[in-house]
């Protein structure tokens, strides 16, 4: 492994409600010599990434460059909207959109980006796991190329676990992780997990996604009352309940009780593997990845936390260039490779898996074959319904996550956080 970075974008905020646009001056160029560029918006680790997969690409397209604005996460989606309410007034060619906006954007802008089944993606779909795919689809036409993942994991220290005498390989289900929980703390004073109560809901989403649920259904409706949601939350505050989740402050809350040892696992996705090789560099060979427990024996343990795609803005100069471009991107096994080993996004194209990287043991978790882990879950990956209202589901299920850390019970949290968010949204609450 060459460079990884410590953030990830995950977080949505605001709900988009401007309607309808057309055209942009794409903010490309194509010379009178047949040479074409490409401009594109991106943030942190992802601008590499393109600019890598743009060499690659040179090598049978010498005539074609590319030109990436590193103008930061939230910063690409304010301007993104401004120029989509403007008409597509300077936009790039190619823009990075979080998995969880794509549905958002391609709903309250219809004309503002190209139809990429009009342009033969549909060629391609395959070559992903199918809730990549889902999410990339709008009205049944692909208006995304998936590009990286966050398959869930338990990232755990071993010299803790092996302390308390607890085996990984023994935890399948939460109950068992709970059990587990309850040794180490005993025998380590350590706790299990991190959490922002008040402020992030990361393991209560993994939860749901492993349950096949999440803030809203394949419909639309709010969901936040199912059963599965229930559970969820339930199980979450039996760890509360127990003393062994770590109140953290947030992102740096987490990085710290990672770099201290304060807790014995981090659930978190793929990617955090970065932050703790990045931040963690003295702890090399200490640890260990297991999938997410399952809520019962035999249960789905495959989940998702993060992830993006590629969309390209309508009415620019050079659709069909960025599309080409794009499409060898999002299809070569090669510049995915190197985005993982160079940046730490997890591909989603299927035959990548196939490279050498993803049978191969990693000396910092002590030679576990981690990358192949996280690779055999994809398929296995519940599909989440974000919609466009995914920033208010989430705001809502935050509230009900702290609501039951304060001592109201999880369904009763839950219901009114639906109901909240039903009047917000004027979305129905599935019964």
């Amino acid at each position: 492994m060459k460079k990884w970075w410590t953030a990830t974008g995950l977080v949505a905020a605001g709900a988009m409600m401007l309607a309808g646009c057309s055209g942009s001056d794409g903010g490309s160029s194509s010379g009178e010599d047949g040479e074409t560029t490409l401009t594109a918006w991106a943030w942190n680790v992802n601008v590499g990434a393109l600019e890598d997969a743009m060499a690659l690409y040179q090598e049978e397209n010498p005539n074609v460059t590319i030109e990436v604005e590193d103008i930061g996460r939230l910063d690409v989606y304010d301007k993104l909207s401004t120029g989509l309410a403007a008409g597509g007034v300077g936009l790039p060619d190619i823009v990075l959109v979080e998995d969880d906006r794509i549905g958002g954007y391609a709903q309250a802008f219809p004309d503002g980006f190209v139809n990429l089944s009009d342009m033969g993606f549909e060629d391609n779909v395959d070559q992903f796991p199918s809730f990549k795919q889902d999410l990339a689809t709008v009205n049944d036409s692909f208006y995304a190329m998936p590009f990286d993942a966050g398959p869930g994991g338990m990232f755990y220290r071993r010299s803790i676990f092996e302390e308390a005498g607890v085996n990984p390989d023994d935890i399948e289900t939460w109950d068992d992780f709970l059990e587990a929980g309850k040794q180490i703390k005993d025998a380590t004073g350590v706790a299990a997990m991190p959490l922002d109560k008040f402020n992030d809901d990361p393991t209560f989403r993994m939860m749901l996604n492993q349950l096949g649920t999440y803030y809203f259904d394949e419909n639309g409706n709010i969901d936040l009352t199912s059963p599965e949601a229930v559970m969820a939350m339930e199980k979450q505050m039996e760890f509360e309940e127990a003393g062994l989740i770590k109140e953290v402050d947030g992102w740096n809350g987490t990085v710290s009780a990672t770099i201290d040892g304060s807790v014995a696992t981090i659930p978190f996705g793929a990617w955090y593997y970065g932050t703790i090789i990045d931040q963690a560099q003295d702890t090399s060979g200490d640890w260990g990845v297991f999938l997410l427990p399952a809520f019962e024996e035999g249960g789905n343990r495959a989940s998702n936390l993060g992830g993006s795609s590629w969309m390209i803005p309508s009415g620019g100069d050079n659709e069909e260039a960025a599309y080409d471009f794009l499409e060898f991107f999002s299809t070569s096994p090669e510049a995915q490779v190197i985005a993982m080993e160079d940046y730490g996004l997890f591909p989603s194209l299927n035959s990548a898996y196939e490279e050498e990287i993803f049978t191969s043991e990693d000396e910092f978790f002590g030679g576990q074959k981690i990358w192949e882990l996280f690779a055999n879950e994809m398929a296995d990956v519940e599909t989440p319904y974000y919609t466009e209202d995914y920033a208010i589901g989430l705001d809502e299920a935050i509230k009900a996550q702290a609501d039951s850390f304060n001592g109201t019970p999880p369904a009763e949290a839950l219901q009114a956080a639906a109901e909240r968010l039903a009047e917000r949204t004027e979305r129905e609450i599935n019964n």
